[in-house]
């Protein structure tokens, strides 16, 4: 479904993403991990769009999306959210899934809105302001909610759990696993949560200062010695 050949990513002397080649099977759920400033959010700002690469070429369903706005990007079915909620101010949660059905889906379906609400727990909240009336959770389930209402056949969730405690962050992760089930999703998930990433991703890819240094099952890559070296400094006993 997605295919990244050599891409590279540039920002004047720095070079984030080094000659990155990746492939994610349609249906598969993808594990991204690496230590912090390894260059996870890049990859995902330059496979949304939000960056123009430096190199190499991005297709998506054998398509080359490499040119393509955002928009573009979000209506040929890539959806993702961002490590900080992002609400829009003064709208409803309702509305704000509204305005990303519309700009992302191009047009509107009050059905698939009730859908989303319901499998995020957010049927009660639906008409409470977005950017002051939710609490945590709730703001990540909304960002979840907004990917979700431009009918992506990629979501790609950027430390979607990221500071939940762990009881709550388990039964998001249930969550997540239903969305992808209903929605016959690929995924790509970005977490610092080995235990989750284990839980949730049959593949998990490894980024290291912008290089990716390990793909294979949880278990291998976890046991990798430079993996355990990139997180830690040290190789194992």
């Amino acid at each position: 479904m997605l295919e990244l050949d050599a891409i590279t990513m540039r920002f004047g002397g720095l070079t984030a993403l080094h000659a990155m080649s990746l492939s994610v099977a349609e249906g598969e759920t993808l594990g991204l991990v690496g230590p912090n400033g390894a260059g996870k959010t890049t990859l995902f700002n330059v496979i949304s769009g939000v960056y123009a690469p430096s190199g190499g070429t991005i297709r998506f369903g054998g398509q080359d999306v490499g040119a393509l706005p955002q928009w573009k990007r979000a209506r040929v079915g890539i959806g993702r959210t961002f490590q900080i909620p992002q609400p829009m101010r003064e709208l409803t949660v309702r509305e704000n899934l509204r305005v990303a059905q519309r700009f992302g889906a191009g047009k509107e379906d009050p059905a698939a809105l009730d859908e989303i609400l319901d499998l995020l727990g957010l049927t009660h909240k639906q008409h409470a302001d977005a950017a002051t009336s939710l609490a945590l959770t709730e703001q990540k389930a909304l960002e979840v909610g907004k990917a979700l209402a431009v009918r992506p056949r990629l979501l790609m969730l950027d430390e979607v759990l990221g500071g939940l405690e762990m009881a709550t962050k388990r039964a998001f992760a249930r969550t997540l696993e239903t969305v992808r089930a209903r929605f016959g999703l690929t995924m790509v998930i970005i977490e610092h949560d080995i235990e989750t990433i284990k839980a949730l991703c049959p593949r998990v890819v490894v980024l290291n200062f912008g290089q990716l240094i390990a793909d294979g099952t949880p278990e291998a890559v976890f046991n990798d010695p430079q993996v355990i070296r990139s997180y830690t400094g040290d190789t194992p006993a």
